[in-house]
């Protein structure tokens, strides 16, 4: 009983603050906002493009703040610059994607930070790096809530596209499937769900908390469906668990996210029934044995 109330305590103390109330609702609406967009992802094995995206809104914010434009408009529009670049350098020359991944990333990464830099912007660019989830306001989450619901709402409406597109694009272009508007709304829902997350856990980990728990829901189920909803619901409880870390630990909100994010996607690497390595020598041990 002692036990259960002391539980009790540790869970309710922290919401008592306002805002770690906002930060929680924060949290589980990114964790279940970017493993679903990160799902497409680490199917399509992109997953360094959500790197890429993420970095390529730095410049965005810095120019958006310059020209007293609303923030979300100038990274929205630069992410997608990103993306495109991408593609330029791809049908332009001999160069891989990987490759071109890495010019362009590192490439709006650098100007991100000199513009935020020489313009002198208001912008924290620690905030923007490892963000800050506890200065999160009613605006923001107001901002979060409606990207989130965009994004799921896109996704279930063309699913069926989507999932033809992800596992066979020639196939869907065959059938007269519009490749390119289902690729630009794909890669404008990645930009938004990582726009939505830079606040939270920052440019640098934002693709953690896309692509690590869809990765470990990667390696419990096979079905795509699948892989969002318990993706959604890593997202959630990695989220959670970091954020309640950060606050009796005394840690960064980011890193205690991404570090949650990662040893729960371990456990899944260990332990998985199909594909945890722990499981596969013990199921080669009793066959042995047998």
């Amino acid at each position: 009983m002692l036990l259960r109330r002391c539980a009790m305590d540790g869970l309710l103390a922290p919401l008592s603050y306002d805002f770690m109330r906002q930060a929680l609702v924060a949290s589980v609406l990114v964790g279940i906002l970017c493993p679903v967009a990160g799902t497409y992802l680490i199917v399509q094995r992109m997953a360094m493009l959500g790197d890429v995206v993420a970095h390529g809104v730095l410049p965005g914010l810095a120019m958006a703040q310059v020209l007293r434009l609303p923030t979300l408009l100038g990274a929205f529009a630069m992410g997608l610059c990103s993306t495109a670049v991408i593609t330029w350098i791809r049908s332009q020359s001999r160069i891989k994607a990987d490759t071109a991944m890495a010019i362009t990333f590192s490439t709006f990464f650098s100007l991100g930070i000199t513009l935020l830099t020489v313009l002198n912007t208001p912008i924290s660019l620690e905030g923007v790096l490892f963000g800050d989830i506890l200065s999160i306001t009613r605006q923001d989450l107001g901002q979060i809530a409606i990207i989130t619901l965009l994004v799921l709402s896109g996704v279930k409406v063309f699913y069926k596209e989507l999932l033809f597109f992800t596992f066979d694009p020639l196939g869907a272009e065959a059938l007269g499937l519009p490749v390119q508007a289902i690729n630009l709304g794909l890669t404008a829902a990645i930009t938004l769900a990582i726009i939505a997350g830079i606040k939270t856990v920052g440019v640098i980990l934002v693709v953690a908390l896309m692509v690590g728990p869809a990765a470990t829901a990667y390696l419990l189920v096979k079905e795509l469906h699948w892989m969002m909803v318990w993706g959604a619901g890593f997202g959630v409880l990695f989220g959670i668990i970091g954020l309640y870390a950060s606050y009796y630990l005394d840690l960064p909100s980011g890193p205690a996210i991404g570090l949650t994010v990662f040893l729960g996607f371990l456990l899944a690497l260990l332990f998985s029934p199909r594909q945890g390595i722990l499981t596969r020598s013990l199921r080669a041990r009793n066959r042995e044995d047998s």
